[in-house]
């Protein structure tokens, strides 16, 4: 394809890691790729990604399943995200592994692995190239615009912000009047860039290593004569830092809302039980989340507790676990000391409660809230309820993606 910044894993020829239940595996044994959203089954965490590389052209990779660790972390425009924000057509960078337990996968397990269709498909995080860029230390560096009747093209090279001694391959992208130019507050688009004079009417332009960051999708173009249809297309192009992060910080409100409707999700260590249905319950937070939604959880806070599937799936909607969940008030809140396992946020609480309930065990998924969080229903999709959800429902099946 000609733009491969997304190296593989140093341990990708090594024999695929399966995690453990009830433990955060090591990113650095995660395999790594990119390609395109092409779909989203956002209740269940789950999709599908048109994998780059491989020996076809890139339009023919037939699209592979992936699913969200019940910890796994997605990134957009640099700060937390859901599935449900990211538009289709993204090109992401993807760490994954095998399904820890192949018989409750909610996407079909890949028997011959080739590049575009690799068997790691359980994912750990899940970053669009703003979010990559940033958490490798990255930049974007313009070399050159040219404006042609009908099509406008950008040359750029991905260096490290630091700098280096390597030279850098160059990457040809196309750019149109739906791309969103950001600089500071203020979105532009070709037009407006032309119209000040930064880049020309007509022509080619030198922009002199000009560092931005980079949103890219993939469009078709071109004919399968010329075979440019692997050509990457520029849905937004930020030009300082002061616009990514105005960026960043809108999706980061979006995110927090969503949590605070639907609960920050957990998994639970330990459980102590008592006399009557008491218990005292140990469990760590998942990471990725903005460092606010962790402050709530303080000691001596009243909070409610639901139990979930490796979904996030909460039983019942949120209305109803209020009534039926666990509630009780923290007693503790550690921090672990350095940097926690990725996918944790590092933070374990311990809680007492005078009614345990039936989903709430060791190594279990839950989802938890202060109190002080929103009292509001989930859509029915959402959730599960008592005997009518069925294997399928906790354990979606994965017939529902086509086999080409």
């Amino acid at each position: 394809m000609g733009f491969s910044v997304c190296a593989t894993s140093a341990l990708a020829e090594e024999k695929p890691f399966r995690p453990e239940p009830g433990r955060f595996p090591p990113l650095e044994k995660a395999h790594a790729y990119r390609g395109e959203l092409v779909f989203v089954d956002h209740v269940n965490r789950r999709g599908s990604i048109r994998v780059q590389g491989g020996s076809e052209v890139f339009f023919q990779h037939v699209p592979q399943p992936f699913a969200l660790l019940p910890y796994g972390i997605v990134r957009y425009h640099g700060a937390p995200a859901d599935l449900r924000s990211i538009p289709l057509g993204t090109m992401l960078h993807v760490r994954a592994f095998l399904a820890p337990d192949p018989a409750t996968s909610s996407v079909p397990i890949v028997q011959k692995p080739t590049v575009e269709q690799p068997s790691e498909n359980h994912v750990v995080l899940l970053e669009d190239e703003p979010s990559h860029c940033l958490r490798e230390g990255l930049v974007w560096k313009l070399k050159e615009v040219d404006l042609a009747v009908g099509r406008t093209k950008l040359i750029a090279t991905l260096e490290p912000k630091a700098g280096g001694d390597a030279k850098a391959a160059e990457h040809t992208m196309t750019l149109d009047e739906g791309t969103r130019i950001w600089r500071g507050r203020e979105c532009l688009g070709v037009a407006d860039m032309v119209a000040e004079g930064d880049w020309p009417a007509a022509g080619k332009k030198a922009l002199g290593g000009q560092p931005v960051i980079l949103g890219l999708t993939w469009l078709p173009a071109g004919t399968w004569e010329n075979r440019v249809e692997n050509q990457f297309h520029l849905t937004d192009l930020w030009l300082d830092d002061a616009a990514l992060q105005r960026s960043a910080s809108q999706q980061t409100g979006v995110h927090k809302a969503l949590i605070r409707s639907r609960l920050m999700p957990a998994w639970v260590d330990a459980v102590e039980y008592g006399k009557f249905g008491r218990a005292t319950v140990t469990f760590t937070l998942f990471g990725g989340m903005d460092p606010s939604l962790y402050e709530d959880f303080k000691k001596g806070v009243e909070m409610v507790m639901a139990s979930a599937e490796n979904t996030l799936k909460p039983w019942s909607s949120i209305v109803s676990s209020s009534h039926i969940g666990s509630k009780g008030s923290i007693l503790e809140v550690t921090k672990t000391d350095g940097a926690p396992p990725f996918g944790s946020s590092g933070i374990q609480i311990r809680f007492e409660t005078d009614l345990i309930i039936e989903g709430v065990r060791p190594g279990r998924v839950v989802r938890v809230r202060p109190a002080s969080w929103p009292h509001v229903s989930a859509p029915r999709e959402e959730y599960l309820i008592d005997h009518r959800s069925g294997l399928e429902d906790r354990f979606p099946t994965p017939a529902i993606f086509p086999k080409y």
